[in-house]
């Protein structure tokens, strides 16, 4: 989820198809400093694409699900795959193109990645001019061998139905509204328990618990964009930043610092 801003640049990429006899047997990756918010609309690409960070935070979005990719966290895309994406300013967002084949167990499906130390290191010498062909061939498939899914992510399901909307809209402009699950329901006209079962049908989580999580993603970005965390305890809602801290590392498994850092904990 991600709250729009007025001064946006909305931009448009091409679907491109799975056509594997097409594609160049080498990876490429590339890099852009965002000078200003952006929206990327719905695209795909032909080949596999790695994305992640090297400074700041933003979202990915596949159908229903929003993921957060960090300097620590990326996300691995299979060749075909419609996405979406924001982009905060400041953010340094890099991509990694691999060509089909070779990387089986992460070719079918969208999968969150561990961005460590020796996989940055590896992605990094990939850019280095003039690499001879022997040393790049060895640093790709030593990055296809360290590609790990992380144990942990950042993803939120955006709820579907109408009834719902009205929470989704009013946290994807406000993460930190603190409207109770009591206050919802008697605005939406339904009991408590009508909420629950469809939070819990549509994204197989609690109310509260999906609040959580939206908040810890929105979190995501500002830490990674340098706030300080007394700052967005209080933009995501709560009073204090040991409540935020402790609610934060039960939907993250990290602390708020491990985002405000590009080496972890």
């Amino acid at each position: 989820m991600n709250r729009i801003g007025t001064d946006m640049d909305v931009q448009a990429l091409p679907h491109l198809e799975f056509a594997p006899g097409d594609l160049p047997g080498m990876m490429g990756s590339m890099g852009e400093l965002v000078e200003r918010e952006i929206a990327w609309e719905s695209n795909s690409r032909a080949t596999h694409e790695l994305l992640w960070t090297a400074s700041g935070a933003g979202t990915v979005t596949i159908g229903e699900e929003t993921y957060t990719v960090t300097p620590q966290l990326g996300l691995w895309l299979p060749a075909g795959a419609c996405h979406s994406g924001f982009t905060p300013l400041g953010t340094c967002q890099r991509v990694a193109l691999f060509s089909i084949g070779g990387t089986p167990q992460f070719s079918d499906r969208p999968v969150p990645v561990e961005i460590t130390p020796l996989l940055q290191l590896l992605l990094k010498r990939l850019q280095v001019p003039g690499l001879d062909e022997r040393s790049r061939s060895l640093s790709e498939a030593m990055i296809v061998d360290v590609l790990q899914p992380a144990e942990r992510d950042l993803r939120v399901r955006i709820p579907a139905s109408e009834l719902l909307q009205p929470i989704v809209e009013a946290l994807r402009q406000e993460p930190g509204n603190r409207f109770s699950l009591e206050q919802w329901a008697e605005q939406l006209e339904v009991s408590t328990k009508t909420v629950t079962r469809s939070f819990r049908a549509e994204t197989g989580l609690s109310f509260s618990r999906w609040r959580a999580t939206v908040r810890a993603q929105h979190a995501v970005v500002l830490l990674a964009a340098g706030m300080e965390i007394e700052d967005v305890a209080f933009r995501t809602g709560y009073h204090s930043a040991s409540a935020f801290g402790a609610a934060f590392r039960r939907v993250t498994g990290k602390t708020p610092g491990f985002f405000r850092s590009t080496g972890g904990e």
